[in-house]
């Protein structure tokens, strides 16, 4: 079965729904100057092949949940990784780990509720056995994220 967008179509048709997944059908086939059955079967097809499994509201602020947010990156040890991930996962202010190419091996998302938070953290980061060198960057502001977090209906999470 065919993963993704098949033209250029779908293409423009996904770019929409991730500016607005509300809109209608209509305002997607006006937009790409088609007919609204033609949009309704193509965003059939998408969910079919599941390159969209779910459309879902995304808040983009919660003012009871205040964060600043930080980019690190480590230098490590290469046969370390295993036990240096294990490691960062037990700290939750961690919300994304990968491994890189290039100057570091690893690159962390990290979410505190304060900056001194996040400075607490990176120290104790580097002091981790292994962890041969260590650079942050504070986040200023967030223009976009396409990444997605939809509950489905039994309360459980979908990615």
């Amino acid at each position: 079965m065919k993963r993704g967008a098949s033209d250029e179509v779908d293409r423009r048709l996904i770019a929409l729904l991730l500016e607005n997944a509300r809109q209608s059908t209509m305002a997607l086939a006006k937009q790409l100057g088609l007919a609204r059955t033609t949009v309704q079967c193509r965003l059939a097809q998408l969910e079919r092949r599941r390159v969209i499994i779910g459309y879902s509201a995304l808040l983009g602020y919660d003012p009871g949940r205040g964060f600043v947010q930080s980019v690190a990156f480590l230098s490590i040890v290469k046969r370390s990784q295993k036990n240096i991930v294990e490691r960062l996962k037990q700290y939750p202010e961690i919300k994304l780990c990968l491994t890189v190419d290039g100057d570091f091996d690893l690159m962390l998302i990290i979410e505190a509720a304060q900056n001194e938070d996040i400075e607490a953290l990176t120290e104790e980061i580097a002091e981790i056995p292994d962890v041969v060198r260590s650079k942050s960057i504070m986040v200023l502001s967030a223009k976009f994220d396409r990444r997605t977090v939809m509950h489905n209906c039994d309360g459980g999470l979908t990615h």
